[in-house]
């Protein structure tokens, strides 16, 4: 129910989230640092089902608005433009250090699972970021608004979960280049924070 155009450009702009050292890659990381291997993974898939939460809270909501009220869905539409563009801001300001190790206790990957869907799930960003991404990419002349949010959230977690598996398995090298290179971090913000602003304007200039 998706087009092709749409829906390659929605892969390549996921990508860039996700491949890119993000929140969740980093929180990934330093589980696999201090806990290994295994709990790097299990982050990882909690952050997913996690996503796969707010994924559905996203269908519910954002579907009514789309088919039903025009002046709901621009509403909707400015407010989370503007979000991304803040968060895209922050994002290219913010010089946090980042802590791999950091006398983190190690846990199992079941407890690591718990707490990453947890964190994900009481992240009212996260929340926020599916209601403002994934509206843009919906062509209610394409069909059910529901489905084709269901497959863009299905398919951003997706993505998401092998950036995050990849990362766990190679934690240690990027772990150590991470530490060794504050630059890499300090990029990574600016890199990201432009796509998020790229995004902004570009939900912001779209028409319902």
């Amino acid at each position: 129910m998706i087009d092709h155009a749409t829906l390659v450009t929605y892969v390549l702009i996921v990508l860039g989230f996700v491949l890119i050292p993000g929140p969740a890659t980093l929180l990934t990381l330093a589980r696999a640092a201090s806990s290994g291997t295994k709990a790097g993974i299990a982050t990882g898939a909690g952050i997913a089902v996690g996503d796969l939460i707010h994924t559905s809270m996203a269908i519910v909501g954002l579907s009514a608005i789309v088919a039903t009220s025009a002046l709901l869905f621009s509403i909707v539409k400015y407010a989370g433009a503007a979000f991304l563009i803040y968060l895209g801001i922050r994002a290219m300001l913010d010089r946090a250090p980042i802590e791999l190790n950091g006398g983190t206790p190690a846990i199992s990957a079941r407890r690591a699972f718990r707490q990453a869907v947890l964190t994900e799930v009481l992240n009212p960003k996260t929340a926020l970021f599916f209601f403002a991404f994934l509206p843009q990419f919906v062509r209610p002349e394409n069909g059910s608004t529901a489905v084709q949010l269901a497959i863009l959230g299905i398919v951003f977690v997706l993505l998401g979960l092998l950036s995050t598996v990849v990362f766990a398995v190679g934690a240690g090298r990027l772990g150590n280049l991470l530490r060794r290179h504050p630059a890499v971090v300090k990029w990574q913000g600016k890199v990201v924070g432009t796509i998020y602003c790229a995004v902004g304007v570009r939900l912001a200039l779209q028409e319902r």
